[in-house]
């Protein structure tokens, strides 16, 4: 036995003779660490993570939203909603048409039976018609019940007949105007104009009196130069005052409105 594990002994150390010294073997294991570590850096050259960057790239095909653009297409609702047809007009009756809208106001064209045209607006102050008349290349005013209309023209504005814009005149307004008053009446005088027998078709007067109450709109005409005086009722009782104008009239036209100087009630 003692033999035995004697042999055992020298074998031991035999082999570990043989073996590399304890310097060599911290040498080789540090080498293969070393190895084993340059082999782990190498192997995951993860470069792979640049590639995400790739997926950016989809965020190009939001541009081509921009063609919606086209929605611009609501121009198309080109006010088409006044398509606003005029009352048409038949006249009835001859008559004439007027430059104002009463039958003071001088005459502007004959009106025959049969003639066309439509209504273009009404007087507030009346119940005259400003129309257009086919045969004509301008418009004038017409008496309601010498056409006959279809349409409403209640839906119509209303216009102011402008006098200085028909034809012209080569008198001044009438001077030295003056008013009188009697009681419920009022007189007004002026200074003749004179004007050639051709040219001559006297004075219009247009004002708003007071009568029974009412506050009326009020038109008188003379047709020639000699008569320089006018009386008309008004009266007290309404809530805007009196007032007046007074034009010479010519066959081409009206002068500038002269301001009648009114007196009250």
């Amino acid at each position: 036995m003692k033999k035995q594990f004697a042999l055992l002994i020298v074998l031991l150390i035999t082999l570990s003779a043989c073996g590399p010294s304890p310097e060599e073997q911290a040498t080789m294991t540090a080498t293969s660490i070393t190895a084993t570590a340059a082999a782990w850096t190498k192997t995951p050259t993860a470069t792979f993570t640049f590639t995400p960057t790739l997926t950016l790239t989809p965020t190009f095909t939001f541009t081509p939203t921009l063609t919606s653009t086209p929605s611009i297409t609501p121009s198309p609702t080109i006010t088409s909603t006044p398509t606003f047809s005029f009352p048409t007009l038949t006249v009835n009756k001859q008559a004439h048409c007027r430059y104002g809208p009463s039958a003071e106001f001088l005459h502007a064209a004959d009106l025959y039976i049969g003639d066309t045209g439509i209504v273009k607006g009404r007087y507030e102050y009346s119940n005259w018609l400003y129309v257009k008349l086919d045969k004509l290349n301008y418009s004038c005013w017409v008496a309601p019940s010498v056409v006959d209309v279809v349409g409403d023209t209640s839906t119509l504005f209303t216009l102011e007949p402008d006098l200085q814009h028909v034809g012209y005149s080569n008198y001044a307004p009438p001077k030295n105007i003056t008013t009188t008053r009697s009681g419920d009446e009022i007189t007004i005088s002026w200074d003749q104009v004179e004007m050639t027998t051709d040219h001559d078709r006297g004075y219009l007067i247009v004002a708003f009196v007071c009568q029974d109450g009412a506050y009326i709109w009020w038109t008188d005409s003379y047709p020639d130069q000699f008569t320089t005086s006018y009386t008309v009722r008004d009266e007290a009782g309404c809530s805007q005052p009196s007032e007046g104008v007074l034009y010479t009239v010519e066959k081409h036209g009206f002068s500038k409105p002269a301001q009648i100087p009114w007196i009250a009630p």
